[in-house]
């Protein structure tokens, strides 16, 4: 299965729909068919850093997809070679989609 990201004219993601592999394409055409524009994007983060979910940003100079930065803490860095935020303060736990 190949895996698509439908991205929004500010590169927010707005959904993932999965291909069919016997395509040569890998369902690039069918998804383009769709209308909108389609990204693609690997469940295991072979390609674009991170597989792409919803409200998750399409950076096209890193061609990386980047999770939305957590607000639970001030001290929160982004990684520049992973496309991922971190703490560096053990005691924090960083949990997307929680308070």
């Amino acid at each position: 299965m190949s895996h698509w990201a439908e991205i929004d004219e500010n590169k927010i993601v707005l959904r993932v729909l999965v291909g069919n592999n016997s395509e040569p394409d890998e369902g690039e055409a069918f998804m383009n068919s769709l209308g909108g524009t389609w990204v693609k994007t690997s469940y295991n983060g072979n390609i674009r850093k991170n597989y792409a979910g919803v409200s998750y940003s399409y950076d096209s100079e890193r061609d990386a997809f980047i999770a939305p930065k957590p607000e639970c803490h001030d001290t929160v860095v982004f990684d520049e070679e992973t496309c991922t935020w971190s703490c560096p303060d053990a005691s924090h736990v960083i949990i997307m989609g929680e308070e």
